[in-house]
């Protein structure tokens, strides 16, 4: 049996395709789906991570599963994003992971996994539809490719995509907010005459 907390070596690495150039700018939909916590509506999320599925201690991958670019690590990325959720909250941004599974699949999954924030469920793939996000197919299942969101005012200012490696991603969501706070509180060094 696989075991779905750790990375294998030589995992394929996903190229960027393009799929999600189109993202930043754009306003979340007005969109509420259920989750492990209850029902959220992804305007009131600032970092969603949105991955293909995540494995179930016991049960076999999907046939091919670690031969597809960026499939494999979805309970090691949200993992990262629990172990970071207090350094994520230091900087006042709700978190929540969204993938295509079912809501059952997401309650086991955040209840075995403790976390601390909602995992969406969306099997109708309707945030998907509304952003027009990446998708691949497998075994007859069309899942979300892997990318994360982060969002101000409910609008996209930043996309991670493709995500590589997936339990870096939260760290990489980190240090890109960080460098955003460090820009933004910098003292405005241009003389009062420049100044607007």
């Amino acid at each position: 049996m696989t075991d779905v907390y750790s990375l294998p070596p030589d995992l394929p690495v996903p190229e960027d395709d393009g799929a999600a150039d189109h993202l930043v700018g754009l306003e979340l939909p007005d969109l509420t789906l259920p989750s492990s916590q209850g029902d959220v509506n992804v305007r009131d999320v600032d970092v969603i991570y949105i991955y293909p599925r995540s494995g179930r201690p016991g049960v076999s991958l999907l046939p091919g599963w670690d031969e597809t670019p960026g499939a494999r690590g979805c309970t090691p990325q949200s993992c990262a994003f629990r172990d970071a959720h207090g350094e994520l909250q230091a900087f006042g941004v709700r978190v929540a992971g969204l993938s295509a599974q079912t809501l059952d699949d997401q309650l086991e999954f955040a209840e075995r996994n403790a976390m601390p924030f909602p995992v969406i469920a969306d099997p109708e793939r309707r945030l998907g539809a509304a952003l027009r996000l990446p998708t691949f197919e497998i075994e007859g299942l069309t899942l979300y490719k892997r990318l994360t969101l982060v969002a101000e005012d409910a609008r996209v200012v930043k996309v991670f995509y493709p995500v590589f490696p997936p339990d870096a991603n939260a760290g990489d969501v980190l240090r890109w907010l960080e460098e955003r706070t460090s820009r933004s509180s910098a003292p405005d060094r241009a003389p009062s005459s420049l100044r607007p």
